[in-house]
C-alpha cells in the first residue's frame, strides 16, 4: 500500500492484506486460498516485522484521519478500533513478550497446529497445499524456538508451570500430522507422508528442547506476571485500561450473588445438598447424560440447529449463510475447553464449535446446553458469522483480525444469560448448569486478577479470608467452586497462567453489552426493540469494552 491518505476502512483492510503476507495462518482463517501452503516467521526477525507493519499502519492511519470522509460513523468505528488494537499489540510486542510465548493453548505453535484442521481438504490441489504447509512446519517451529532462546538470553522466561504443560502436549501430538494426512489423497501418499513425518519429527525435536533446554532454563521462575505486565496484557485483551481493583471487587459480587441462586437450583435436584457442587456431582452420575462421541457431536448439533429454528425471526433476523454452523470433536492433545472457529470471510468453510473428549465417551447434558449456547448459537456463531456477513460494509479489518477477545466472549457469556431471560432453561438441572458455567467466569475475575497481582482474599470469603492468593490457592479455590473434573480446572489455572488477563473479559465482557442495552433500552423507553438492537450491535465490528458500551448505548 502507498503512503498516500486513504479512508481508515482502506487502511485497515490494507493492513489485513500486509499481515496475511506475514502470517498465512490468518489468511486461511480468512479463506485466502494463497495462504494455505505456507506458515508464518515465527522468529524474531518475523515477528519484528508483523510489529513494523503495524507502526507503518499506525501512521497511515493518522494521515486518512485527517480526510473528510474520516468523519462519517462507520470511518470514525474503525479508526477507533484499528488505533486502540495495533497501540495495544505494539505495546506487548514492545515489552518482548513475545519472548516468553509458553502457554498451554493460544501459542503460535498452538496456532500452526490449529489451521490444519481448518485447511481446504477436498481436492488434490487442496492436499498439495496441505503438504506444501507441512514441509513448513520445521522451519516455523524452528523459530519459534529460536524466539524463546532470545528471551532466556535476555533472561525472560514463560512460567514453569505452563513450560510443564506444553512439554506434555508435544508428546502427546507425537505421530498427529501422519494421522491428519491419512485421509489424503492416494496419488500424493509418498509426498504427504515425507511432509508429515518431518513435522512430526520438528514437533518431537521442539519437545526435546523444550524439556532439556528451556525447562531446567526457567526453574523456579515466577508463574505470575505481576501488576504491571498484567495490565498490558489486560488492555490487550479487553481494549481498554481497566481498574483492575474494581474488577476484583466486581468478580467478588457476582461469586456471591451466584451462590445463592445456585443454592436455590441445588435444592431442588437434592435437597438438604451441602454445597451446589455436591449437587451437581449429584447429577454427573444420576443426571441426563449422552452415551458416544459420535452421539454428542450430533446431539450438539440439533442443540445448535433447534436453536437457529426458535430465535431466528423472532429475536435475530440471520442470513441463510449464517444459519449453517457444525458441530465437530477437538483433536486430541487439545486444551480441556470447548472453542469455536469462525467461517471464513466468504463462507466456504462455515463456523464450527469443537469439543475436547479428554478421553470421555458420556457427557452430562447440564455441562453442555449452555456451553453450546455460548459456543454455538446464539454466542460465538451469531455474532462472529454476523460479522464475516457484513464484512463489506465495515472493513475485514473490523470483522477478522481486530477481533477484541473481551468483546467476543462477553457476548456469548451475555447470549447464555438471554437464553435464560428467553425460558430456554427451564429445568433445575440445565439452570444450575448455566449458573455454574456463569460461576466459572465469576471465579476467572477473582483468581486470574487476585493471584497475578497477588491480592489479598476479602474477610467476607469463605475461601482463606484475609491470605494473599498464589496459583495454588487458586487452583484449589477454582476446583472448589465448579463441577469440572481435576483435570479441567488444572488446564484452566495453567491457562490463566499462560494468557493473563484474557480470562476476565468474558464476566467483563458481559458486564458491557448488558450495561449497553440498559442503557439504549432507558434511551428508547417502551419502543426499544430487542430484535433489532441485537442486529444492530452484532453488525458493528468489533470494540474494545469502553468504546462498545459507548456504540451499543446509542444504537
Amino acid at each position: 500500500m502507498s503512503d498516500i491518505a486513504h479512508t481508515p476502512r482502506q487502511v485497515a483492510d490494507a493492513y489485513v492484506d500486509d499481515l496475511i503476507d506475514l502470517d498465512p495462518v490468518t489468511g486461511t482463517f480468512l479463506g485466502v486460498p494463497e495462504a494455505h501452503s505456507k506458515l508464518p516467521d515465527l522468529s524474531p526477525a518475523g515477528l519484528d516485522a508483523v510489529a513494523a507493519l503495524a507502526r507503518r499502519t499506525l501512521e497511515r492511519l493518522d494521515a486518512a484521519e485527517r480526510e473528510p470522509a474520516a468523519d462519517s460513523d462507520v470511518e470514525r468505528r474503525c479508526a477507533r478500533l484499528l488505533r486502540e488494537r495495533l497501540t495495544a499489540e505494539l505495546a506487548v510486542h514492545d515489552a518482548d513478550e513475545h519472548l516468553r510465548a509458553v502457554a498451554n493453548l493460544g501459542s503460535p505453535v498452538h496456532h500452526v497446529r490449529e489451521v490444519f484442521t481448518i485447511t481446504p481438504a477436498e481436492t488434490d490441489e487442496d492436499w498439495a497445499a496441505i503438504a506444501a504447509r507441512l514441509r513448513a512446519v520445521p522451519a516455523a517451529f524452528a523459530g519459534y524456538r529460536e524466539t524463546l532462546a532470545l528471551g532466556l538470553e535476555r533472561k525472560l522466561h514463560g512460567g514453569p508451570r505452563p513450560t510443564e504443560t506444553f512439554i506434555g502436549q508435544l508428546a502427546e501430538w507425537a505421530g498427529w500430522f501422519g494421522e491428519f494426512t491419512a485421509a489424503g489423497p492416494d496419488a500424493l501418499r509418498d509426498e504427504l507422508t515425507a511432509a508429515a513425518a518431518a513435522a512430526d519429527a520438528a514437533t518431537l525435536e521442539l519437545r526435546d528442547w523444550m524439556r532439556d533446554v528451556y525447562r531446567p532454563a526457567v526453574e523456579g521462575a515466577p508463574n505470575v506476571v505481576g501488576r504491571e505486565r498484567y495490565a498490558r496484557w489486560s488492555r490487550y485483551y479487553n481494549g481498554t485500561d481497566l481498574d483492575l481493583d474494581e474488577a476484583y471487587a466486581y468478580g467478588w459480587s457476582e461469586f456471591h450473588r451466584l451462590l445463592a441462586e445456585m443454592k436455590q437450583e441445588a435444592e431442588k435436584i437434592l435437597p438438604g445438598a451441602a454445597t451446589p457442587w455436591v449437587a451437581l456431582a449429584h447429577l454427573d452420575e444420576h443426571g441426563r447424560h449422552i452415551e458416544g462421541v459420535e452421539e454428542v457431536r450430533q446431539w450438539l448439533q440439533d442443540l445448535m440447529d433447534e436453536a437457529i429454528e426458535t430465535l431466528d425471526g423472532t429475536h435475530f433476523e440471520l442470513a441463510e449463510r449464517v444459519r449453517k454452523v457444525e458441530s465437530c470433536i477437538a483433536p486430541a492433545g487439545s486444551a480441556a475447553a470447548p472453542y469455536y472457529t469462525e467461517p471464513s470471510v466468504d463462507f466456504s468453510r462455515p463456523g464450527r464449535t469443537w469439543l475436547p473428549t479428554m478421553g470421555q465417551t458420556r457427557f452430562p447434558v447440564y455441562d453442555l446446553v449452555s456451553t453450546w449456547y455460548h459456543e454455538g448459537v446464539p454466542g460465538h456463531h451469531l455474532q462472529l458469522a454476523q460479522w464475516a456477513h457484513v464484512a463489506g460494509d465495515l472493513s475485514r479489518y473490523q470483522a477478522t483480525v481486530g477481533i477484541v477477545s473481551a468483546n467476543a466472549e462477553g457476548w456469548a457469556l451475555y447470549a447464555e444469560r438471554l437464553m435464560d431471560e428467553l425460558g430456554h432453561l427451564t429445568d433445575a438441572e440445565t439452570r444450575i448448569g448455566y449458573l455454574d458455567a456463569q460461576m466459572m467466569r465469576a471465579c476467572r475475575v477473582i483468581v486470574d486478577i487476585g493471584m497475578h497481582l497477588e491480592l489479598e482474599i476479602p474477610a467476607d470469603s469463605p475461601f482463606h479470608p484475609g491470605e494473599r492468593w498464589t496459583p495454588e490457592l487458586a487452583q484449589e479455590f477454582f476446583g472448589a467452586h465448579s463441577s469440572r473434573p481435576a483435570d479441567f480446572v488444572e488446564s484452566e489455572l495453567t491457562r490463566y497462567l499462560s494468557i493473563p488477563g484474557q480470562a476476565i473479559g468474558y464476566k467483563l465482557g458481559e458486564r458491557a453489552w448488558l450495561l449497553g442495552r440498559a442503557n439504549a433500552r432507558a434511551a428508547h423507553g417502551d419502543a426499544f426493540d430487542a430484535k433489532a438492537w441485537h442486529m444492530a450491535a452484532l453488525s458493528q465490528g468489533s470494540l474494545g469494552l469502553d468504546d462498545l458500551v459507548d456504540e451499543l448505548s446509542k444504537l
